[in-house]
């Protein structure tokens, strides 16, 4: 500073630079708005960004390669904003709240940590683009184009929401997997609009799963979703009903090893008397008798059940009915829709 002031002495003009300091540790080049505060027109929260020119004077700092980072954008009118053939494109953690940016070029821009609180893309290009640990809480994706857009594994509300709860702060907890909830949903519909089947799908699962942690934690209705998420995914899985298929009919089958199943040569169970190839052979008649239960063939030779086995068998024939359904329809919505 008093370098500058001498410089100012001798009659030379000094132009202040921006005291933002970027995560590469590099500063801001943008020149000094207010002295007091020490920042640029793109840093300082006290200077409206809601004037007509501000699209154009983005893209020009934009085009001359300078990092757009923690660009403070509040209700910025950026409608038709063209970032996406721009030499920088790098926007993180900006704070672009209720932002105008319908119609924008986004293409591959990084908004990774940015506040996109209500932020109106409606029918921008978001192809590509990086977005993990953004705010998007409220944001307008309608028509939007997300293909290929990084989003992160968990939504920042997620994680805070994550973070609340190990600190024992359970209303803040709830209240933030809420805002996840709808941040989920408002990805699902983004990709059912451009029948982006399996993303749809996936934030559908995430969205479920938050729903699920709100829910009391010993309830029913708790359990009961759980059960749903690893039998198939809430209807995502095909596959997992296949492996949830096999687990079921080898707990099963193990059941029928003990207990002790009846077939025309006599009782077929666990004998420890008798030797490896014996029980080996009574294991997998077990196993076939638990298939044919599942999949409610009708039991041939194994129709005489001992009292002990009848329960089991009558629930899993149940269960084997209603899993086989669910795997016809799952799989038939996957086809029909990839």
């Amino acid at each position: 500073m008093e370098e500058h002031m001498e410089m100012a002495d001798k009659g030379t003009t000094v132009t202040e630079t921006c005291s933002y300091v970027r995560s590469d540790d590099s500063r801001c080049p943008g020149a000094v708005e207010d002295r007091e505060r020490g920042l640029c027109f793109w840093h300082d929260v006290d200077i409206s960004k809601e004037g007509a020119d501000v699209r154009e004077r983005l893209e020009a700092w934009a085009e001359s390669g300078q990092s757009m980072e923690g660009f403070f954008l509040r209700y910025a009118a950026l409608e038709g904003l063209k970032l996406s053939n721009k030499r920088n494109r790098d926007l993180r953690g900006a704070n672009l709240f209720r932002a105008n940016l319908q119609g924008a070029s986004l293409f591959n821009v990084d908004l990774r940590g940015s506040e996109l609180l209500k932020a109106n893309l409606a029918g921008a290009n978001l192809n590509e683009a990086l977005l993990q640990d953004a705010e998007l809480l409220g944001i307008n994706l309608d028509g939007t184009k997300v293909e290929r857009v990084e989003w992160g594994e968990h939504c920042i509300n997620e994680q805070r929401a994550i973070q609340a709860k190990r600190e024992g702060n359970r209303d803040e907890s709830q209240a933030r997997y809420k805002e996840a909830a709808e941040v989920y949903r408002s990805l699902r519909r983004a990709y059912a609009a451009w029948a982006e089947t399996h993303q749809a799908g996936l934030f559908f699962r995430r969205e479920m799963t938050i729903r699920r942690r709100l829910m009391p934690l010993w309830s029913g209705s708790r359990a009961w979703s759980k059960l749903v998420d690893l039998t198939c995914a809430y209807g995502e899985s095909p596959p997992r009903i296949i492996i949830s298929a096999f687990v079921l009919n080898l707990t099963c089958a193990v059941g029928y090893y003990f207990a002790g199943i009846l077939s025309v040569e006599g009782p077929v169970k666990f004998n420890p008397s008798a030797g490896l190839e014996t029980n080996l052979e009574h294991f997998f008649e077990c196993v076939y008798y638990s298939i044919v239960t599942f999949t409610t063939l009708g039991y041939s030779d194994e129709a005489r059940q001992i009292w002990l086995v009848r329960p089991l068998a009558a629930a899993q024939a149940f269960v084997g009915a209603f899993m086989m359904a669910l795997f016809v329809v799952v799989f038939g919505k996957k086809m029909t829709h990839s």
